[in-house]
């Protein structure tokens, strides 16, 4: 059997489940228990009911199949697209809440409409010898019922679509690579079924007893029913004001864990790994504690993937210093003056730290230049030089390749771009001003830096102070002035508080 047929005999069994309990046992009780109805009476209220269900009936089936359409043009379809599978899921998501709303719509109308209007005739041709005012408390007792059977309706439906909607999931999966379950939504909180739930189960009897009173002591004087419905409607409103109270204090207990959780989610979702509270002393305080040790393991395991990650940038930066020893401790040096220049800028602390990685993997890139090139102690020539500028894009490339693509997609423009010129002659694309990525631009400056004041084996490096003067009539032309400026005047204090008073 197809999981499509099994939903709908599902569903069959679910309506003829809440139909037996709502309209066939407290339904049937109502009326022919409170009513006192003749032989003949009898069989014209069966013919009435009988006829008004097969309305209903064909209401409901016409509504049900417009609400089965999305579902089973996919069900049945061997090749749906992603889109009509999304839809699907959705409308299956849905069906619970339609399910309910069926029961109040056209079962509710399908059923009263016919039934009151039939009643009346009947009435009116002395068929039925009940009062009319009957007909409006039958109406009344029709819509507390389709409120009881709706909410069966609702919970087993709730169930019967767990099926379907496991079969679509998989299939998205499968074919699409996609989860419609991680962008969930509520449709219908807990609490506001607690609410609900709590508040009907506990009027619904009172409410439909006071109905049946009044139907079975209709024959009572006037004064005596007066008297009756003065004391009976002030316990009525006692019993709904308890049940009220009762219904909205368990809807706080049960809200209050849910919004708790549903924050520290959300904290999560931030990169915080904030632990819940634990205060409380039910089946919450189990769900809590869990959730606590969930957020623990999560942050120990962020902690590791961090360590990993800054011990693979290390690594990354240090192989090419052990293939170039003549640039030993360059990277690192880079990314410590790339962070001072970052801070100065007032980038954020998550800027930053992608900042010091893009630094530490600058001149990755080099990895991809020939030994006879990288490791010349004089000029370079043209040619030579040609394979220097290739570098940059050779780092890009190589990061390119590391999974997950976003963990250094932030790193890249930093490694590509670190060697253009603000007056746009630099490399590898010939970018120009605020057109160069913002870590390219402070590379840029650091890099600089290092380079003129670190020793080679064919120089000694220069003195810091003309390294800055360098930086400084480099502003505007090789590099970017902002940058430059900070990192020259940030330079010079420090020399000056080093120097003794």
């Amino acid at each position: 059997m197809t999981i499509y047929a099994t939903f709908i005999k599902q569903l069959v069994k679910n309506y003829l489940i809440g139909s037996f309990i709502a309209v066939g046992g407290i339904g049937s009780m109502f009326i022919f228990q409170t009513l006192t109805l003749s032989q003949r009476e009898t069989f014209y209220m069966l013919f009435i009911l009988g006829t008004s269900l097969m309305i209903m009936i064909g209401c409901e089936l016409f509504t049900l199949r417009k609400h089965l359409i999305p579902i089973r043009s996919v069900l049945i379809d061997p090749k749906p697209t992603k889109e009509q599978i999304i839809g699907s899921y959705k409308q299956t998501e849905r069906f619970p809440i339609l399910a309910f709303k069926r029961t109040i719509g056209p079962h509710l109308l399908g059923l009263s409409i016919p039934a009151s209007t039939l009643a009346y005739l009947f009435i009116q041709l002395g068929l039925l010898g009940i009062p009319s005012i009957y007909i409006l408390y039958a109406i009344i007792g029709a819509v507390l019922i389709a409120s009881f059977h709706g909410m069966i309706e609702y919970y087993l439906t709730s169930k019967s679509i767990l099926p379907v909607l496991e079969h679509l999931r998989a299939e998205l999966i499968h074919s699409f690579d996609y989860d419609p379950s991680a962008n969930s939504h509520v449709l219908m909180s807990i609490r506001r079924k607690f609410l609900f739930a709590t508040i009907f189960l506990s009027v619904f009897p009172l409410l439909l007893f006071s109905l049946a009173s009044q139907v079975r002591l209709g024959e009572l004087e006037s004064i005596q029913l007066v008297e009756y419905w003065s004391w009976a409607l002030l316990i009525l409103v006692i019993s709904v004001a308890f049940s009220l109270t009762g219904s909205y204090l368990f809807y706080r207990d049960i809200g209050n864990p849910i919004d708790q959780l549903t924050d520290s989610m959300k904290l999560i979702e931030k990169g915080r790994f904030v632990q819940s509270s634990n205060t409380y002393t039910d089946e919450f305080s189990n769900l809590v504690n869990g959730f606590n040790q969930m957020v623990e393991g999560l942050e120990k395991r962020d902690r590791m993937n961090q360590q990993l990650i800054e011990s693979f940038y290390t690594v990354m930066s240090m192989t090419l210093d052990a293939r170039d020893p003549y640039t030993a401790g360059h990277s690192m040096r880079v990314s410590d003056l790339s962070v001072q220049i970052g801070k100065l800028a007032g980038l954020s602390n998550h800027e930053l730290i992608d900042l010091k990685n893009a630094s530490l993997l600058h001149d990755i890139g080099k990895i991809g230049v020939p030994d006879f090139v990288l490791l010349k102690d004089g000029k370079l020539t043209d040619e030579e030089f040609d394979w220097i500028k290739k570098h940059p894009t050779i780092g890009a490339n190589i990061l390119k390749q590391v999974q997950p693509y976003s963990a250094m997609e932030p790193l890249i423009p930093g490694v590509c771009y670190h060697h253009e010129r603000y007056d746009g002659r630099g490399y590898p694309e010939g970018l120009e001003g605020r057109e160069i990525p913002e870590f390219g631009r402070i590379i840029a400056v650091a890099d600089a830096f290092d380079a003129m004041t670190s020793d080679r084996p064919y120089r000694k490096g220069m003195p810091v102070e003309k390294a800055l003067q360098i930086i400084r009539d480099g502003a505007g032309t090789q590099w970017d002035p902002e940058y430059a400026n900070l990192f020259v005047t940030h330079m010079e204090r420090s020399v000056l508080d080093k120097i003794p008073v």
